[in-house]
């Protein structure tokens, strides 16, 4: 009995220490202004300020000059046409392509379309017609916008000609009038082709790691200070178990976090008109094993920081590294096994590819089973690697303090 009784009282101790460390962890955040800035400001403004940035999505009207050197009615034509598209208009006609090379260096224009002087001739012979265009490779959105209205373009007016071709040789137009293949374009998950469709809701994920990251890693060098202050002795710390405090703290900035994600997942796309055609709930739920795991990588890492600028020189100078890792500029599938596998280490890298299928293309929780299995393998790992290093990091400062061993696990 009095064994059972001993054991009781044990795990009552440690319920007691994990709630302990739960509600002074929430303290500790509501009462440090650079963690609020972290944890509330960064989540609720910088996806706003994002999507403004790089609304409108698309690029639409863009100047080009026409060096037209053929100056016939099918050159005439073919200029209308492209001028007739949302992407590009006809800034000026000039003479020559160094007048509109002049244009394009005092950034008049971005695009120069030259008609050679024998594009009608070559055509009315039933030879393959050269067009050239120069584009400025400054903005690859211009570049895309230009590339999909010239495509256009070309595959209308190809119909066209052939369609003429036919009537001249008394033929059937209709029989040819209509395209071998016929092309439509669904953009599945952007439908505008837009580029914050396309890139906020993977941001969105990645600055949610990266604030927690910066906000438990300022908490933990707080702690620090404090001690380096005291003599090796945080007055305001709660004496608990590793595992505890480890648990106690992640659950409160998980606590802080979901109502962060509902904003950043429902709210914003919904403000902005971004695609969001996914259950909220399973995304919400998909997202938790990855707020877990944040937090536990944030407090293993927090071993690390002694310092409070320390948190924002690294998490910071991480982030964009982890954008290149996260295959929003380049595929993950063409990367190297060595940089998947680092990619797989990373939580929001992880949820990223996960949410924004579901976001995006509609998949549900069980579609991404596999992902959301991996969250929390990763979050167990994690967990591990933090209890290992706390436990190491309170013995170190117990005998550092000359103390004797403190609670165990």
């Amino acid at each position: 009995m009095n064994h059972i009784h001993s054991s009781s009282g044990s795990r009552q101790g440690w319920w007691s220490a994990l709630t302990a460390v739960f509600r002074k962890e929430f303290g500790f955040v509501f009462h440090d202004a650079g963690v609020m800035l972290f944890f509330f400001a960064l989540p609720l403004f910088y996806p706003v300020v994002y999507t403004l940035i790089y609304n409108p999505e698309t690029v639409k009207e863009i100047h080009i000059a026409v060096v037209d050197q053929c100056r016939t009615a099918r050159s005439r034509e073919l200029t209308r046409m492209v001028d007739a598209t949302d992407a590009i208009q006809v800034y000026a006609q000039v003479p020559t392509v160094d007048e509109a090379r002049r244009l394009q260096n005092n950034h008049e224009i971005y695009g120069i379309l030259h008609i050679p002087a024998d594009y009608d001739r070559k055509i009315g012979r039933s030879e393959q017609a050269n067009v050239i265009f120069y584009s400025d490779m400054g903005l690859l959105l211009r570049y895309r916008a230009f590339v999909s209205a010239l495509s256009d373009v070309q595959l209308a007016l190809g119909s066209e000609i052939r369609t003429e071709s036919m009537d001249r040789l008394g033929m059937v137009a209709s029989s040819v009038s209509t395209p071998t293949v016929n092309q439509e374009a669904n953009m599945i998950g952007d439908p505008t082709q837009g580029f914050a469709s396309f890139i906020i809701p993977g941001i969105v994920i990645l600055i949610l790691q990266q604030s927690m990251l910066l906000g438990v890693t300022m908490l933990a060098a707080g702690g620090s200070e404090r001690r380096r202050r005291n003599g090796f002795y945080d007055p305001l710390a709660v004496p608990a178990p590793p595992t505890a405090t480890i648990i106690g703290k992640a659950l409160c900035y998980v606590a802080i976090y979901i109502p962060l994600v509902l904003y950043v997942v429902h709210l914003v796309p919904e403000m902005f008109s971004l695609p969001h055609i996914g259950n909220i709930w399973h995304e919400v739920i998909f997202l938790l094993p990855m707020l877990i795991a944040t937090a536990f990588m944030g407090i293993a890492l927090s071993v690390f920081v002694t310092e409070r600028e320390s948190s924002m020189l690294v998490i910071v100078f991480t982030s964009v590294f982890l954008l290149f890792l996260s295959g929003l500029t380049w595929p993950r599938y063409a990367m190297s096994g060595f940089w998947t596998l680092a990619g797989d280490c990373v939580p929001a890298i992880r949820g990223m590819e996960g949410f924004i299928r579901m976001n995006s293309n509609g998949a549900t929780l069980a579609d991404e089973s596999h992902t959301f299995a991996m969250l929390w393998v990763l979050a167990a790992v994690y967990f591990v690697l933090a209890w290992i290093l706390v436990r190491y990091r309170d013995k170190s400062r117990r005998l550092a303090a000359g103390t004797l061993p403190g609670l165990s696990d």
